[in-house]
């Protein structure tokens, strides 16, 4: 009986032992790998936000050369309410950082976020974020040449996440990636396929009542403010069309662009 008490206080000794050192090697290696996660979501980030601006090909260029076609981009984060750049002070502050703070993360931090609902909020993220991080490109005049926005909004199945590069204007598309989705592969899933993006280009957000006038149209978009929706996946295009109404829209990047970019 005892050689039997014995032998499971050995066999829990030796389990425990065996949790304790395996926690240890775990926690050794997530702390040791987080900094190479961390360059390798930045460079991904970066590198979907080259592509939205069509300067990234990945059939001509490798990572190799993303951190030097990246460079002729500046981060800078911006007051969405506001509509305005943070400044320097107002982020040291805040303690936000334009090259780490993730928006997507900072939605859920009710000190730094807000709710939202109704009509408002058409694009279904509930939350939004009180701050973003643009991506611009400004000659030695500070004239703006490109400016790359985040967009997200649902879809089918879930949030899609993107970048819309807009040209100097701050109106006409440049181009638009998504990075994460959830939609079906062959349908909504088309939505990464570069053969539909290509529409994009030189099309417009506003109208002359600087209003948002961008639609993705069924049967096939062929004015200045229409893209032609995925076939066989009308939520998908219409998740589409309402991330860009929203993040274009008031509540969105509008006063941004209208004050610093458009003005």
């Amino acid at each position: 009986m005892s050689s039997n008490v014995n032998s499971v206080k050995n066999t829990l000794k030796v389990a425990l032992g065996l949790c304790v050192v395996c926690s240890i090697v775990i926690s050794s290696a997530a702390v040791i790998l987080k900094p190479m996660q961390t360059a390798n979501e930045i460079l991904d980030r970066n590198k979907n936000i080259l592509i939205a601006a069509g300067l990234f090909d990945p059939n001509v260029n490798t990572n190799a050369d993303v951190e030097a076609m990246f460079a002729e981009f500046t981060p800078r984060m911006v007051d969405l309410d506001e509509g305005r750049y943070l400044t320097e002070e107002e982020m040291q502050s805040l303690g936000l950082d334009p090259q780490t703070y993730n928006q997507q993360t900072a939605k859920n931090d009710p000190e730094i976020s807000g709710a939202l609902g109704g009509e408002e909020d058409i694009a279904s993220i509930r939350r939004r974020a009180d701050y973003a991080t643009v991506y611009v490109i400004q000659n030695d005049q500070g004239e703006y040449q490109s400016v790359v926005i985040p967009v997200s909004g649902y879809g089918l199945w879930g949030i899609m996440y993107g970048y819309l590069a807009l040209e100097s204007d701050g109106n006409t598309i440049r181009g638009i990636g998504f990075y994460d989705h959830q939609e079906t592969p062959g349908l909504g899933g088309e939505i990464s396929n570069p053969r539909w993006q290509a529409q994009w280009p030189d099309k417009e957000i506003y109208d002359e009542n600087n209003e948002v006038a961008f639609r993705v149209v069924k049967g096939g978009g062929q004015g200045v403010h229409q893209v032609d929706a995925l076939s066989g996946a009308t939520l998908t295009s219409r998740g589409v069309e309402n991330m860009i109404e929203f993040w274009l829209g008031e509540r969105g990047f509008a006063p941004f662009l209208r004050n610093e970019v458009r003005s």
